[in-house]
């Protein structure tokens, strides 16, 4: 039986690249920075203008499809995951690293049917890492198969954690809180890069053990997860649950111990889901 989807996939690889050609050009000129909710949740000309590029790009080619894009939700679209083949988009991954020059900026293409998701593309462009993934096919970076670490000591992970957007004093608390007590399990260290998509990755890669997030979106998540999956490597929510794209929170582990030992140390934080309708208070 014929592949139904690695025509798509394909298309996305090659979108992903034209859009991270994009950005590079873009950070050989004057950005034009803008705030979201806050004054450290940025947004740039180039994030609208490398979503418009993948959206019109994949609406030509897919018309017929539905999309989640992060300006497109910012903008008031809805952020709703349907049973129709759905393209789950964050242009620009690492934002803050792109307005700073810091080399850890992704392109992230995710695809779901049905509500599952069937493969993941994130390109880590100044690296020029293409990282993908096929559900029941694998986990690939430029070519080479990903697998996750083997360790299953806790006291010998690296974990990877981001600190976010949101400065509300207990929100930050919290975080600063949870990150304490992970390094006094011990582990080896507590790393941030600036891209939920690259750390997921690096955790495919068996460069970390685990990440972990509260307050992250779909779109940051949605592509690096199947490639973390197809890895080997396990992923669940922030109380030990499986992964529910639309809740904000997430855990990526090579091993399912290690995914809990992490969660157990996590002190949640309220954040509105990602389908939530409008208005709807935030869970805790």
């Amino acid at each position: 039986m014929a592949d139904p989807w690695q025509n798509a996939m394909d298309y996305a690889v090659a979108v992903a690249r034209k859009a991270g050609a994009v950005i590079r050009h873009a950070l050989q000129n004057d950005m034009m920075i803008m705030c979201k909710s806050s004054s450290v949740d940025l947004v740039t000309k180039t994030d609208q203008k490398v979503e418009e590029l993948i959206l019109s790009s994949i609406k030509e080619k897919f018309p017929t499809h539905s999309f989640i894009g992060e300006e497109s939700v910012s903008a008031g679209q809805p952020c709703v995951l349907t049973e129709s083949p759905t393209w789950i988009i964050d242009p620009v991954d690492g934002t803050t690293n792109f307005v700073h020059g810091f080399p850890f900026v992704a392109v992230c293409i995710g695809f779901a049917v049905s509500k599952e998701l069937v493969f993941g593309v994130v390109y880590s462009c100044m690296e020029d890492k293409m990282y993908t993934g096929r559900t029941g096919k694998g986990a690939f970076c430029n070519g080479e198969p990903l697998h996750v670490s083997k360790q299953t000591d806790i006291r010998q992970c690296l974990v990877i954690s981001e600190f976010g957007s949101n400065r509300e004093p207990q929100v930050v608390s919290k975080i600063f809180s949870t990150m304490k007590k992970i390094l006094c399990i011990p582990v080896h260290g507590v790393r941030s890069i600036g891209s939920a998509a690259i750390n997921m990755c690096l955790v495919a890669s068996g460069s970390a053990e685990a990440y972990y997030e509260m307050g992250i979106h779909c779109w940051d998540i949605a592509a690096a997860s199947v490639i973390v999956k197809e890895a080997g490597g396990v992923l669940m929510d922030a109380e030990g649950g499986p992964l529910d794209l639309m809740s904000r929170q997430v855990v990526a582990a090579n091993n399912r111990t290690i995914a809990e030992r992490i969660a157990k140390e996590i002190e949640a934080f309220p954040a509105k889901r990602d389908d939530a309708p409008q208005g709807d208070t935030p869970r805790n």
